[in-house]
Formats: C-alpha cells, sequence, structure tokens
C-alpha cells in the first residue's frame, strides 16, 4: 500500500501510524515505515507521515526513531489532534534534537498540523503561528465532529461545518499558512468526491485530502483553474490595465460586473494556481497545447 501511495501520481503521500493502524502493530509499523522509506520511489511528490498524537505514548518514539533512522527520506511530519500552540512547541523540539542527534539540518522537516477537536478550533490562531516549521493547517471532520458530539458528519458536511472550516481558513491565512480540507468518509462515491472538493476550493482551501487514488482527477479538477475561468481572468486584468493607462480609472465596468482592485485578488489566485500548474506562461499567456483534453488539466505533483 506504501509503494501504491508513492506511486499515485498525488501532490502529497503521507504514510500513517495514527488511525490506520491498529493498537496492537503501532511498532509493527513504525519499523515497516522506516524500513519502506528509502525505497520509495515518490515522483516528486512531497514525502510525509504522520506521527500518533502528543498525548499518547507513540509520539516522541515516532518522531525520534522516524528522524533517526530515516529522516533523509521525509519531507513533513503530519501532527494529529493539535490542540494548543504548546503541542507544536513540543513538535518542534523534539523534531530539532531529533534532526541534529541524525545530523540533518535543524528546520529539515516540515509540519502539517490536524484540527480534529472543539479547543484546537478555539486556539487554532495561536497553533497557526506557533513554530517556523509549520506549512499548514488541516481539517479533520471526522474526529471534530464526534469531539463537539454531531450525529452525522458524512451528510452536508460544508452546511454542518462551515464554522469550523472558515475559522481554520482564516488562521491559515492570517499565518501564510496552505489550508487543506479533510477526506471524503465515501470513498467509492466519487460524484461526492467530486462535490466536496468543490465546495471547499469555492470556500478558499488550497487542497484536500484523499484516501484513495481515485479521488485524485475529482480534487485536481476542482483545485486547478479551467480554460473559461483563465481566459476571463486574464480578459479582466488587461482591461484594467488599459483602463487604467488611457483613463486613469481605478474601477470598470464588464459585463454587468464591477471589477476593481480588491476584485481582482480573486482573479490573480486563479492566474497564480495556473502557473504553477503550467497552464500559463510567464508572460500571463495560456500555454499552448495546455487544454487539448476536456476540462482543466490535471497539475503535475
Amino acid at each position: 500500500m506504501m509503494a501504491k501511495a508513492a506511486a499515485s501520481g498525488a501532490d502529497e503521500v503521507i504514510l500513517d501510524l495514527e488511525d490506520a493502524v491498529a493498537v496492537s502493530q503501532k511498532d509493527a509499523a513504525r519499523a515497516a515505515l522506516i524500513e519502506a522509506l528509502p525505497g520509495l520511489e515518490f515522483g516528486g511528490a512531497v514525502r510525509a507521515w504522520r506521527c500518533n498524537g502528543v498525548q499518547t505514548g507513540w509520539c516522541y518514539r515516532d518522531i525520534v526513531q522516524v528522524v533517526e533512522s530515516a529522516g533523509a527520506f521525509v519531507d513533513v511530519l503530519v501532527v494529529p489532534k493539535v490542540e494548543r500552540a504548546a503541542d507544536v512547541h513540543f513538535i518542534d523540539r523534539l523534531l530539532t534534537q531529533a534532526e541534529l542527534n541524525a545530523g540533518l539540518a535543524p528546520g529539515k522537516i516540515r509540519v502539517e498540523v490536524l484540527i480534529e477537536s472543539a479547543r484546537g478550533l478555539l486556539e487554532v490562531g495561536e497553533i497557526a503561528q506557533a513554530s517556523p516549521r509549520l506549512d499548514s493547517l488541516i481539517f479533520g471532520v471526522a474526529d471534530y465532529a464526534g469531539d463537539v458530539g454531531a450525529k452525522n458528519f458524512r451528510d452536508a458536511p460544508y452546511a454542518r461545518f462551515a464554522h469550523a472550516r472558515q475559522q481554520l481558513l482564516v488562521a491559515a491565512r492570517a499565518a501564510g499558512l496552505c489550508a487543506i480540507d479533510g477526506v471524503t468518509v465515501r470513498f467509492r462515491d466519487l460524484a461526492q468526491v467530486a462535490s466536496d472538493a468543490e465546495e471547499g476550493a469555492l470556500m478558499g482551501f488550497d487542497g484536500k485530502w484523499a484516501i484513495h487514488p481515485t479521488h485524485l482527477a475529482p480534487i485536481h479538477r476542482a483545485y486547478t483553474p479551467g480554460r473559461e475561468e483563465l481566459e476571463r481572468a486574464i480578459a479582466l486584468f488587461e482591461a484594467y490595465r488599459k483602463a487604467d493607462v488611457e483613463a486613469g480609472t481605478g474601477a470598470i465596468v464588464v459585463g454587468d460586473e464591477m471589477v476593481d482592485a480588491a476584485s481582482l485578488r480573486v482573479e490573480w489566485r486563479k492566474l497564480s494556481i495556473a502557473r504553477r500548474a503550467g497552464l500559463i506562461d510567464g508572460e500571463g499567456r495560456l500555454v499552448p497545447g495546455a487544454f487539448a483534453a476536456e476540462g482543466p488539466l490535471t497539475p503535475s505533483p
């Protein structure tokens, strides 16, 4: 399963030592991970693993043993059930000690944290600022639903948990971090995966967790701007530039829409994503052939 995940074409591959591992298999899973990492081919994907939570007796062994034995082969540590800034401080210091002992540069391994509880959400602003290692905040819908006492987290998850997602998103943006949406647990329902991905992208998330290779295509489609979106964004920027140069106008009307510097921020984000995905060039033009197939191009890892 680890080899299949590494070769999946995902942007980031997370090998799990937490919820996917039975209690009786924690030590064996950690040993298998350490043995596998040096030989896995990730194809350019970010290499990550998820440790057990800081409240458990497995966390420190997960970090120390993986970093000291295979730290050169990982990029990111994903930390579950983070509830306060002190949790991140502990992880940061333990990582630094393990890196030094393994001959790695301190700070080499980045950190992503899961917000999965009411306490974590209440403290998410401080958590987001807790370490320069932090790259992203991730919303863990299942554990969060259980913590707040929700009866159902599978149906209408964006209506029921909109506030929690928005609060995490605000904290991530204020700290300059990525905001990653959680999994679709009905993993065989690709229509639900696509719908969830579209909702998250519309809300402002940077990406979404996948728990099966079939999720990658609908997630990439949702988070990658399409041809029409990019053509419109390019046209709006050109119209705004022309109005400024020719008439000194800071707000214009295009069709039935008012366009000014504030509204162009949304279009700039689409163009920024498209540049990273190789859909537009440095001059802001669509790359020839990028949309030869129907639908948005799936970005490379």
